[in-house]
């Protein structure tokens, strides 16, 4: 279900159909660095971790339907986008900060994702281990330790999200118009968040003026967070109602000493 997306992906990339005449990309142009950050990701996602990963429990056939949907949109629309002109030109034109200060927090998200990944395998690994059959593993389950899981229940979703965060940093300007912004220093990556303007612009302002450059990475970024905020605060009362008392009560769901 995770495959369809680096396939679509590569092909608008090369056909790069949002482009009227496409002009080669080079190699070493930071369009080229954010697609292979792209297939990296979905490398590992799609290929890697399933061979690595130990049986797991059903699940409904509507859920790798759905994610089908999803990545087959998610990838053509952000092989469309890098391909593009648009892309080209954005990439070009603004400071270097942003895309090294994105490609930083990629990186942090990407490992992140990896390493507490990993310590979810390893506990169906010791199910195995214990002489447990292959349907039985994929019901075992344990409280996580290690890493963020000291802090929260689902650093792997937190970890993704930085991943996607930086990579719209990277890819594409702030999506939202407020006259505060400014591509030229690190503190303007964030510092909208911190401006209440931001917020009330929210309110106030139709989509088309509160948006003007939201673009590919920027709505990845909102569908995963807006599609895994609740599973991460379901999945969260779950711990609590299957391990009761012996759950650590200081964990919240996703995000550090917040929610």
């Amino acid at each position: 279900m995770e495959l369809v997306s680096p396939m679509t992906f590569i092909y608008t990339f090369y056909t790069s159909p949002l482009t009227e005449t496409r002009a080669p990309i080079q190699w070493n142009s930071p369009q080229a660095i954010l697609a292979l950050c792209f297939l990296v990701h979905y490398a590992n996602r799609a290929i890697i971790n399933p061979l690595r990963t130990p049986s797991r429990s059903k699940s409904h056939i509507i859920v790798p339907l759905a994610a089908v949907a999803f990545n087959v949109v998610n990838g053509s629309l952000m092989g469309s986008y890098l391909s593009s002109t648009d892309a080209r030109t954005s990439l070009s034109a603004r400071s270097p900060t942003p895309l090294y200060v994105g490609l930083t927090l990629w990186a942090f998200g990407f490992i992140g994702n990896i390493v507490h990944d990993e310590i979810l395998l390893n506990i169906r690994r010791k199910a195995n281990s214990k002489g447990k059959g292959k349907a039985e593993a994929g019901e075992h389950y344990a409280i996580p330790q290690g890493g963020l899981y000291t802090l929260v229940s689902y650093p792997n979703y937190l970890c993704e999200w930085i991943e996607w965060l930086g990579f719209a940093i990277a890819a594409s300007p702030f999506p939202f118009a407020l006259e505060s912004i400014s591509t030229t220093s690190i503190s303007s990556v964030f510092s909208p968040l911190l401006d209440p303007k931001f917020y009330t612009t929210i309110i106030k302002e139709p989509g088309h003026l509160f948006a003007p450059n939201l673009s590919p990475p920027w709505i990845f970024l909102i569908s995963e967070i807006l599609l895994m905020l609740p599973r991460a605060y379901r999945g969260h009362q779950w711990y609590k109602s299957k391990f009761g008392n012996s759950y650590p009560g200081r964990r919240k769901a996703v995000i550090p000493f917040v929610l």
